[in-house]
């Protein structure tokens, strides 16, 4: 990819960096050190925070909006009513929704479900993350799952439908049976009396 391929576009507090085979369509709003690769569309009115990267072939719907510091891999389409906080990594091919009864021959705009990512999350490649839930913040869902129901902070979910199977720390790795990280050291303790809660980090 040559240079003259891609374009630096002036936005608030810097520019940002497109292919020029990527649509930003007027009345987006783009912050400064974003990467919009190719293929790519985002809607008017769509909010995409800073240093974020957009991979190749994304739509971006009008009222999506994206935290600074996010990673959207290929072939991810984030829709209307999609809200993702900072550093979430959504990975390649995954899918959102935002209709939990489509039919091609009714009009259900109205009925947008929001979906919640919480800072720090990550959604593994080919996952599903079915409308109306929220991702717990520093959450990881695991290639290929289907979730359909809210994901507790720090959790780690795979399957069909997602369950919980263990707990990540913020830098990724897997706890261990004391809710201690064997990489960063960092420890953790449940955030109230049950699963759904989620954890929380213990203060040094």
């Amino acid at each position: 990819m040559s240079d003259g391929q891609i374009m630096t576009v002036p936005t608030e507090g810097g520019s940002y960096r497109k292919h020029e085979s990527a649509y930003v369509d007027d009345g987006a709003v783009v912050g400064a050190d974003t990467r919009i690769w190719h293929f790519s569309h985002v809607m008017p009115g769509a909010h995409i925070g800073a240093r974020c990267s957009i991979g190749q072939n994304v739509n971006v719907g009008g009222k999506a909006v994206l935290g600074d510091g996010v990673k959207v891999q290929n072939n991810v389409s984030i829709y209307d009513d999609v809200v993702i906080e900072d550093d979430v990594f959504c990975g390649p091919s995954m899918v959102f929704t935002n209709v939990i009864n489509p039919r091609a021959f009714v009009e259900r705009k109205a009925e947008y479900l929001r979906t919640l990512v919480r800072r720090g999350a990550s959604i593994g490649a080919n996952a599903t993350v079915v409308c109306g839930v929220t991702l717990g913040e520093y959450s990881f869902v695991g290639a290929g799952a289907v979730v359909t129901k809210d994901v507790p902070p720090y959790a780690l979910v795979y399957g069909n439908p997602a369950r919980v199977r263990g707990w990540m720390c913020r830098c990724g790795t897997r706890l261990d049976a004391n809710q201690r990280c064997p990489a960063c050291g960092k420890s953790y303790r449940r955030a109230g009396g049950t699963e759904a809660d989620g954890l929380t980090e213990e203060k040094a």
